[in-house]
């Protein structure tokens, strides 16, 4: 019998250590609309049709309390990495913006293939990419 197909990612998430300079930086900068925080925790965002999901890793990495919902506890160690559809005639604009927010670009390229990718850091190490979805043959 095979898998059912799946047809998207509904969260990705991403491990931090400040919560106001991850808001800063997502909800700010890349101006993705947050959905929820709680202190100590999370502050979640809203991307298209996906959410992104900051966690503190020493926070989540906890079992849950008994009488909290049984969610299995989760964590990462070091950076990690997130990456964003941008249509290739919007990156010029996209890197710009990034600058101007005094965000250091880290690394701008066309892969052999032709899709160009944008990458940097978020405040907490995490290494965030911009792509043309034809990066890996999407439409988006």
């Amino acid at each position: 019998m095979s898998a059912p197909a799946l047809s998207s990612i509904l969260e990705a998430a991403i491990y931090v250590d400040d919560l106001d300079a991850a808001e800063a930086f997502y909800g700010g900068v890349l101006g993705l609309e947050r959905i929820i925080r709680v202190d100590g925790r999370h502050v979640f965002f809203r991307c298209g049709a996906t959410v992104v999901l900051a966690f503190i890793a020493d926070a989540t990495a906890r079992p849950p309390a008994p009488d909290a919902l049984p969610v299995p506890p989760h964590g990462a160690k070091g950076p990690g990495h997130i990456c964003f559809a941008a249509p290739d005639q919007e990156l010029d604009a996209l890197a710009a913006h990034l600058i101007s927010a005094g965000v250091d670009i880290e690394s701008d390229f066309r892969w052999p293939h032709g899709p160009r990718s944008i990458y940097v850091r978020d405040p907490a190490g995490n290494s965030v990419e911009f792509a043309d979805p034809a990066l890996w043959s999407l439409d988006v």
